[in-house]
């Protein structure tokens, strides 16, 4: 039995969501997200909840997967979803080109521009070090977020570059000190 998959979603005031075929539409104050959901997990309203049950238990495994991605749609329409990214460096630094232009300075030769994909917004902070990363699409913040990492991925030997506000780096120890 899937414990997740069994639990309801609460569904908000203002929040419509609607079933097509495999595909549900969410729409809430922040605007309207599409999800597709694979076939023989059935959505119903319930009490100002949403239950996700399923046919038979070959859908056992996407039960709870279900469950979770029509949860991450619901709360993306109510509240959003950010990630944070820290950018540190001597001379690292980040700026804001336009309203969807990210301009990275990363130590390379050139500064590398990044487009945000449409439904993504990006805030600096005023030292252009951190960056946070919104939108009401949770899969897609994650992923320009870490199409973000990525540029310069943390160095484990100085420490630079550009991480994710939560993340705990060992910093290792360089050719002096090992022995």
């Amino acid at each position: 039995m899937s414990r997740i998959g069994k639990k309801p979603i609460p569904l908000p005031a203002g929040v419509k969501y609607a079933v097509h075929g495999n595909l549900i539409v969410v729409e809430g104050p922040k605007g309207k997200v599409e999800q597709p959901i694979p076939m023989g997990i059935k959505l119903e309203t319930k009490d100002g909840f949403v239950l996700a049950s399923r046919d038979n238990d070959s859908q056992a495994a996407i039960h709870g997967l279900t469950r979770a991605l029509v949860s991450n749609a619901i709360e993306g329409v109510t509240k959003g979803w950010s990630k944070d990214l820290d950018i540190v460096g001597i001379g690292y630094r980040v700026e804001l080109k336009g309203k969807n232009t990210v301009v990275f300075t990363l130590g390379y030769s050139h500064p590398i521009e990044f487009v945000l994909p449409t439904g993504i917004t990006a805030v600096i902070d005023p030292k252009q070090t951190r960056i946070t990363v919104s939108g009401i699409d949770r899969q897609k913040v994650g992923q320009v977020a870490a199409d973000m990492r990525s540029l310069r991925k943390p160095d484990p030997y100085k420490n630079k570059g550009v991480r994710y506000a939560d993340e705990k780096l060992k910093k290792k120890v360089g050719k002096t000190g090992a022995k």
